[in-house]
């Protein structure tokens, strides 16, 4: 944790599994949830909400400090969203507003699919539900084949299927550099339980377009303004005409929280302004 992070860190036990997660702040409730991404990553976004809101960030399940009881138990957005659920109730100060990136962003829908009566607000960031595509078989045949491909060792080749599945450009070096050679353990242990168990079963997830729209919760779709064309843009946009939601526009691209946290958070504040 950064020395100077205002987070108290705490575990929670649940089903198969020991959460980590980190408060910060007084105020309404805000969660900060991402799949793979984990409470580390939404860290420098957290400490500007937490000057008026308890933040909640944790590690998914599987990820970093949140251990499973079985290490190949695999991960979806329905048991991410019940951790949630967990999380928030045992805190004791919902409803909460919820945002979720990627991954997280499905957690994030599940959650209100299953759970209302804890969210009154809930942020889906670039979520990237395939099945929702026209060309959905080609997406879920290249998941499959970068997952093959994960587990012949060919670590960067995996990735390199990865950024061409999701029309992101990323040059051959920067690929080499980020997941060539020796890597951080921990890093490399998040990575082979997210292609081995979570990435299918997240991507192949779709949400209950019905009870989106009709869950009291609000239902907000985030796309970063940098993300045009790419893979969760387009499953972003998707989502948005199966419930009727016009997308939301934040600063940067798929992880613009990660690249510009202080513009992010402004972003944020505006639109829950402007939704509550």
């Amino acid at each position: 944790m950064n020395p100077t992070s205002t987070a108290a860190a705490h575990t929670l036990d649940v089903p198969g599994a020991q959460l980590h997660y980190e408060v910060r702040g007084e105020g309404p409730l805000v969660v900060l949830v991402g799949a793979p991404m984990d409470a580390a990553a939404f860290a420098p976004l957290a400490e500007l909400l937490a000057a008026d809101h308890t933040v909640l960030t944790t590690d998914p399940r599987g990820h970093q400090d949140s251990v499973l009881d079985d290490p190949e138990q695999d991960s979806t957005p329905q048991l991410r969203a019940d951790d949630v659920a967990r999380l928030i109730a045992n805190l004791g100060i919902g409803p909460a507003v919820v945002f979720g990136s990627s991954g997280g962003a499905a957690s994030a829908l599940a959650l209100a699919e299953s759970r209302p009566d804890l969210v009154t607000t809930v942020i889906a960031h670039e979520p990237p539900l395939g099945e929702l595509l026209d060309d959905r078989d080609r997406v879920r045949a290249n998941t499959e084949d970068m997952i093959a491909t994960y587990r012949t060792g060919d670590v960067v080749g995996a990735w390199r299927k990865f950024m061409a599945n999701a029309n992101i450009q990323m040059p051959e070096p920067v690929l080499q550099q980020m997941f060539g050679g020796e890597r951080e353990p921990r890093q490399l242990a998040s990575e082979r339980y997210w292609f081995g168990h979570e990435l299918h079963g997240t991507v192949t997830w779709a949400p209950n377009s019905a009870v989106l729209q009709s869950t009291p919760a609000r239902i907000i779709i985030g796309i970063g303004a940098d993300s045009t064309d790419q893979l969760c843009d387009r499953t972003s946009r998707a989502l948005g005409t199966a419930i009727g939601v016009t997308p939301t526009i934040f600063p940067g691209g798929h992880t613009g929280f990660v690249e510009d946290a202080a513009a992010f958070a402004a972003r944020l504040r505006e639109v829950l302004a402007a939704t509550s």
